[in-house]
C-alpha cells in the first residue's frame, strides 16, 4: 500500500509539473520571468492540492515543500543557461537539501490511507466549509508561498556572472551543514521512537535543543540568502529568510510543543531544561 501510494503521488507531482511548465511557457511573454515562474508554482500547487481533495488527504501536498525548489531551480538554470559556479553550488546544495528531506518524508509516510495529524485536527475540530479554506490557503498555499519567497535570493544567483567568493562557499557550507544536520537529526530521532515508543526523544542532538531538524531547516534558507548576500550586499531580500524562521518560530514548533506537552510524558521538564534551537 505504501509503495503503491508514493507511485500515485509521483505521478500527481508529474502531471502538477506538466502544467506548470505549460503555465510558465504561455504566460512568460506576457509578464515578467520571475512572476510567470511564481505563477506556475501557485498552478501546480492547486492540481497537487485538487488531488488531495480527490484523495480527501491533504498529506498529498507534504512533499511538494522539497521537491518544488531543486525542480524550479535546476529548470531556471537551463532556461537561462545560467552555470556559473555560484548557481552550480546552489544546485548541489538545494538537491542534497531535497533528496535528503523528501527521503525523510518517503520513510515516515504511511499510504494515502493516512493524514498528518496536523490536518487530522483542523479536519476534526472545524467545520467543513471552514477546513477546506484552511486546507487551500493554509496548509497548500502559503507554505507554497513561503517557499518561494525564501527562493528568492537564489534566484538572484542567476542574474550575476561574477565568480563564488569566499562568502559564497560560506553560505554553501551553511547549506550542506543544515541538511547534513537534519539527517542526523532525523536519524536519531527515528531510532529512538523505535527502541523507546512514546517517550520524547533527548539524544544525540536533541539533547542539546529541542528541535535540531527545525534549525537546520531554518539554516538551510540563510545558507541560500548568503550565498546570494556574497554577491549583491545587504538588501531587503534578507525578509525571504527571516519569514523562514518566523513561520518556524512561531507556528511549527509552538504546535509542535503543543502536542509533545499532550502527549510525552515528562516532555515539559525536558522543555525547561533544553533550548529551543540550540
Amino acid at each position: 500500500m505504501k509503495a503503491k501510494s508514493i507511485v500515485q503521488i509521483g505521478i500527481i507531482y508529474l502531471i502538477a509539473t506538466a502544467i506548470g511548465f505549460l503555465v510558465f511557457k504561455v504566460s512568460k511573454n506576457a509578464m515578467s520571468e520571475l512572476w510567470a515562474l511564481f505563477l506556475a508554482d501557485v498552478v501546480a500547487t492547486i492540481i497537487v492540492w485538487f488531488f488531495g481533495l480527490i484523495h480527501k488527504n491533504v498529506s498529498v501536498y507534504d512533499p511538494y515543500w522539497s521537491v518544488a525548489p531543486p525542480v524550479m531551480f535546476t529548470a531556471w538554470a537551463f532556461y537561462k543557461s545560467a552555470f556559473t559556479l555560484p548557481v552550480i553550488l546552489l544546485l548541489l546544495a538545494v538537491w542534497y537539501w531535497g533528496i535528503r528531506l523528501t527521503g525523510n518524508w518517503a520513510y515516515t509516510f504511511k499510504g494515502l490511507d493516512h493524514e498528518d495529524w496536523r490536518y487530522t485536527r483542523y479536519r476534526e475540530t472545524q467545520s467543513p466549509f471552514i477546513f477546506q479554506i484552511i486546507n487551500f490557503f493554509g496548509l497548500n498555499m502559503m507554505p507554497t508561498v513561503l517557499v518561494f519567497a525564501a527562493m528568492l535570493p537564489g534566484f538572484g544567483l542567476f542574474e550575476s556572472a561574477e565568480a563564488a567568493n569566499i562568502l559564497t562557499w560560506m553560505g554553501f557550507a551553511i547549506c550542506i551543514s543544515a541538511a547534513t544536520l537534519q539527517l542526523i537529526a532525523d536519524t536519531q530521532i527515528h531510532r529512538f521512537r523505535e527502541e523507546h515508543p512514546g517517550q520524547y526523544c533527548n539524544v544525540g542532538f536533541w539533547k542539546h535543543g529541542r528541535h535540531p531538524n527545525y534549525l537546520g531547516e531554518i539554516s538551510m534558507w540563510w545558507g541560500v540568502w548568503t550565498m546570494y548576500a556574497s554577491i549583491y550586499g545587504f538588501d531587503w531580500l534578507i525578509l525571504a529568510p527571516v519569514a523562514m524562521t518566523a513561520l518556524f518560530l512561531f507556528i511549527s514548533i509552538p504546535m509542535m510543543e503543543r502536542r509533545q506537552l499532550q502527549n510525552k510524558p515528562g516532555y515539559a521538564e525536558y522543555r525547561e531544561k533544553t533550548r529551543m534551537l540550540i
